[in-house]
């Protein structure tokens, strides 16, 4: 810190000191920010879930799997057969909604295909009421 001594010019007066002290400023502006920093509650990211204790069941049978394949051009593939507009699509995925024990629906897109075309049969999926689906051959899109 400097010291105002006053001027040089010998009347005798000391000089007004024009600058501004921050001194003060910045001790109230750290005690603020100290408060701020104790008063943030500590954030924790985790989710607490009631799992169930023990083992499961085996299921009793092998579930009944159908891949749907999404070709570059759009065409939609049902285990292996092309369908031939998107309301075959919605008949076959309004039966496997229909059964009580409903199959797994396996979604695999070509890598070129538009997502408007796999959106479309995901939504529909959705929509009928498909509660077992899923996407596969997600690999082919990391780089």
């Amino acid at each position: 810190m400097g010291m105002n001594v006053g001027s040089s010019s010998g009347s005798g007066e000391p000089e007004v000191m024009m600058d501004v002290n921050t001194t003060p400023l910045i001790d109230v502006m750290l005690v603020l920010l100290v408060m701020l920093i104790i008063t943030i509650p500590i954030q924790l990211h985790s989710v607490n879930l009631d799992l169930p204790a023990g083992n499961p069941p085996p299921p009793t049978k092998e579930p009944v799997v159908h891949e749907v394949f999404i070709d570059f051009d759009g065409t939609v593939f049902w285990d292996g057969t092309a369908l031939a507009n998107h309301q075959a699509v919605e008949a076959k995925l309004a039966e496997v909604a229909a059964e009580p024990d409903q199959s797994e629906v396996h979604i695999k897109p070509n890598k070129l295909v538009e997502y408007g075309n796999v959106a479309a049969v995901m939504a529909a999926a959705q929509r009928l009421g498909v509660k077992k689906m899923g996407m596969i051959g997600n690999e082919q899109f990391v780089n």
